[in-house]
Parts: C-alpha cells; sequence; structure tokens
C-alpha cells in the first residue's frame, strides 16, 4: 500500500476517532452541568482539593471507558498540572474539568477537554463548553471548527489594535515565573490596546482560534491546558511558538499562539 493510501487511511480513521470523541465528552459535559451552580464553599486547601476532585471524578468515569473503549491502545493522561514531554506512542491527554475551580465558584469559564496525542503531537482535540452547548473540534491536517463552523484566526495585523490575552498556568507558582508573568502583563498593557488576565487557557485559544481575540501568552503551563487550544490555533491558521518565537513543544518553557500578523509584534513585547 503506498504511503498515501495509508496516509488516507489514518486520516479517515482519525475522523471517525474524533466523532466518538465528541460523543464521550459531551455526555461528561452534562454530567457537570448538572452538579454547577451553587458556590462551593471550602475553609482549607485539603477541602477544596476534595471538592475539585468530585468534579474530575464526574467526568472520568465517564471519560475513561468510552474512549479506552474506542482506543484501547492509547494511553492515559489526566493529571492536567503535568507536563514535559509523554513517552513514545499514542496518549489521551484529558482535562475533565478544565477551569474546575470556575465551576466551584458559580463562573461560567471551564470547560471538558479530550486530546489525542500521538508522537508527542495533537492529532485531535474536543474542547465542549456544556453551559452554552459549544464544541470546538480540531484534527490535524484537517481544519478547526465550532459546532461544525470552520474557525479563522483574526487578521488584525497592529498589535496596538489587539486583545491579548494571558492566563495563571497553576496556583504555587515559581517565584521567577510569576514575576515574568507580572512584567509580561506591563509590556502587554503599553502594547495592545486590551489584555485579559483568566483562568482556564484552553477558552483564551479557543477564542484566538475564533478570531476574537489576536493573541495568548502563558509562562510555565502543563499539557492539558495548551495541547487543545494548540491545535485549534494551528488549524484555523494561527502561529505557535513559545513566548520567544521558537518552536513550541511539550518541554518549552513559555507558550504563545498570534494571529501571523501580530506574532511577530508579540514575540518582541514578550522578549523585552
Amino acid at each position: 500500500m503506498s504511503e498515501t493510501l495509508q496516509s488516507a487511511d489514518l486520516v479517515f480513521a482519525d475522523a471517525d476517532l474524533l466523532d466518538r470523541t465528541v460523543d464521550a465528552v459531551r455526555v461528561a459535559g452534562s454530567a457537570l452541568r448538572e452538579r454547577f451552580g451553587e458556590v462551593v464553599r471550602y475553609g482549607t486547601r485539603e477541602e477544596l482539593m476534595r471538592a475539585l476532585a468530585v468534579n474530575d471524578d464526574t467526568a472520568l468515569d465517564i471519560l475513561r471507558p468510552r474512549l479506552a473503549a474506542v482506543r484501547p491502545e492509547a494511553g492515559w493522561v489526566e493529571e492536567e498540572l503535568d507536563g514535559g514531554a509523554l513517552p513514545s506512542g499514542e496518549w489521551w491527554v484529558v482535562d475533565p474539568a478544565e477551569g474546575n475551580v470556575n465551576h466551584l465558584h458559580g463562573l461560567p469559564e471551564w470547560a471538558v477537554t479530550a486530546t489525542l496525542v500521538r508522537e508527542n503531537e495533537p492529532v485531535l482535540t474536543v474542547v465542549h463548553l456544556p453551559l452554552t452547548g459549544e464544541t470546538y473540534t480540531a484534527l490535524a491536517g484537517a481544519g478547526a471548527y465550532l459546532d461544525g463552523r470552520p474557525l479563522r484566526v483574526s487578521e488584525t495585523a497592529d498589535l496596538g489594535l489587539s486583545i491579548v490575552a494571558t492566563s495563571q498556568a497553576r496556583p504555587d507558582e515559581d517565584g521567577e515565573v510569576v514575576r515574568r508573568v507580572g512584567s509580561s502583563v506591563t509590556a502587554m498593557l503599553f502594547d495592545a490596546l486590551v489584555v485579559r488576565t483568566s483562568v482556564p487557557a484552553t477558552l483564551h485559544l479557543a477564542n484566538v482560534a475564533a478570531g476574537r481575540t489576536d493573541a495568548f501568552w502563558q509562562f510555565s503551563g502543563a499539557r492539558a491546558d495548551l495541547l487543545p487550544g494548540a491545535l485549534l490555533v494551528t488549524e484555523a491558521g494561527g502561529r505557535i511558538s513559545d513566548a520567544e518565537g521558537r518552536p513550541w513543544t511539550l518541554q518549552s518553557k513559555s507558550f504563545l499562539a498570534a494571529a501571523p500578523a501580530v506574532h511577530a509584534q508579540a514575540v518582541a513585547t514578550l522578549s523585552r
């Protein structure tokens, strides 16, 4: 069989797998939506972690068996704060409640995500927003979509006219990373039109892919909060790099996703 036919067969298989992933993520999202509403009170870090775990487990009890059934040979990563390269092969990188802390506080910015990674490259992703019913999807080489409608990044060419965003990768971040985040926000406040700061990263990246915002950056980070959006933005025509403009990998210490015409300007601002 020729390499061309082998590639075509793989794309077809991945496209079918994407549909099945959408189904699984939507069911998990429905379960989390039923738990959403009142602010969950906690007085200690231990109480907070238990509350977060209940949401995670609610979604994972649905996602794990469904995704394992359609790709039983793939490994499984569900720790959303883990970073770095994965071992060889295929892996499900899942965030069962992306923006979990928002969910606990009755804030609407949260999602359920699942991404299939092959040899450390994302090949398909699903990001579902249960409160709106929106589902973002991307398949490597086949584009990015919102509920079946193609996504395209912004055509903005001037950082001074751009809405940009950043996010906190994790609580209790290293002090040097915190200082770098602070200085980057200050720099962007001088150079961009508007700077948005909130969690989770995935929703900012969905906005970049949809052309609603023009750039997103983050220092540090984890696989689960960057891989879904990285594929969405790339397939929507955006540029992905680290904050210094070098190729981004899972080992990178920073991340930048931007519309092509403002990418170099964003790199210049973040590199000061």
